[in-house]
């Protein structure tokens, strides 16, 4: 049987890239750290790091083991998470993947709204890719996502809950960074950058559609990154790009956000989740959010400051 204790140390190495680090962290002495993982490499059979006098480095053996073994831990840590729950009294448990951050919008007030009407109940929130996401509920590591976008999801059902309003993402030195509100035609010959997730997908499709009736191709390129560096990218002068109103409580230096103007700059919010799942959490909570997704919506979008 392969030892938990050495996977978790082994993970701490793979971290810090040095056995002095790991047992420096994990307060242990450096040699019981070597000998466990050596133990584990002998379990094994595989080397999972190249040493060196300055350090370590995976092998390739050793990135996809520990890879994998990172999700796994994830899942026994929520498990027994989930028995220490039902224990001591509580309610259940819900395990919740969001895309990006809880910095504002739907989502943020949706798991406030929650956590006040049922604070028994133990809330697991996960960040992660819409492939992530997905592959997830597929393994029922998840109970449900929310993730930008319309979805398609094979075997899952879905809903648009709301709308976000769209703003543009400008660099401080920008041309238009002082304008209040900006129009899509003083955006039509400028260029944009979009992320790797469903939200560059959604926005893309965003920028295409809103710029068809001025003629012309947009300028779209897409970076294989996600939103915190996309903004830095932006305020480097790479391009502009577009945030949902759930991004943009989060500041980001040298970079503003202006509201577009018009009832259609919206960008759709999906939930998804499997049929079959029937924890009583996860019903209270697609109850919840379809009551708030039905409230009115603001008649423009929020105000952000200079």
């Amino acid at each position: 049987m392969v030892n938990l204790a050495s996977i978790s140390q082994a993970l701490v190495v793979a971290e810090h890239l040095s056995f002095s680090r790991a047992a420096r962290v994990l307060g242990v002495r450096q040699s019981a750290v070597s000998r466990r993982v050596r133990a584990l490499e002998n379990e094994l059979g595989v080397s999972l790091f190249e040493r060196a006098v300055n350090g370590v480095r995976l092998t390739d053996a050793g990135r996809r083991f520990l890879e994998r073994s990172r999700s796994v831990l994830a899942e026994i840590d929520y498990a027994v998470k989930g028995a220490g729950n039902a224990g001591c009294g509580a309610e259940g448990s819900i395990r919740i993947g969001i895309l990006g951050s809880l910095s504002g919008g739907f989502p943020r007030a949706l798991v406030r709204a929650y956590r006040e009407r049922h604070p028994a109940i133990v809330i697991d929130v996960v960040e992660g890719s819409t492939g992530e996401h997905l592959a997830d509920l597929g393994e029922h590591g998840l109970d449900i996502a929310f993730i930008p976008g319309t979805i398609l999801a094979p075997h899952c059902d879905t809903a648009v809950l709301r709308q976000s309003w769209v703003f543009a993402v400008l660099p401080e030195s920008h041309r238009l960074a002082n304008e209040e509100r900006l129009a899509w035609k003083a955006l039509k010959d400028e260029r944009f950058i979009v992320g790797r997730d469903a939200t560059g997908q959604s926005i893309h499709d965003c920028i295409v559609h809103r710029l068809a009736d001025f003629g012309g191709t947009p300028a779209v390129e897409r970076y294989e990154v996600g939103r915190e560096t996309l903004m830095h990218l932006v305020a480097l002068g790479f391009g502009i790009s577009l945030i949902g109103d759930t991004g943009i409580a989060t500041r980001y230096p040298e970079v503003v956000f202006r509201p577009l103007e018009g009832a259609a700059d919206v960008l759709p919010y999906s939930a998804v989740w499997l049929p079959g799942n029937d924890n009583p959490a996860l019903r209270r909570l697609l109850s919840l959010a379809r009551l708030l997704a039905s409230a009115p919506p603001a008649r423009g979008p929020p105000q952000t400051a200079h």
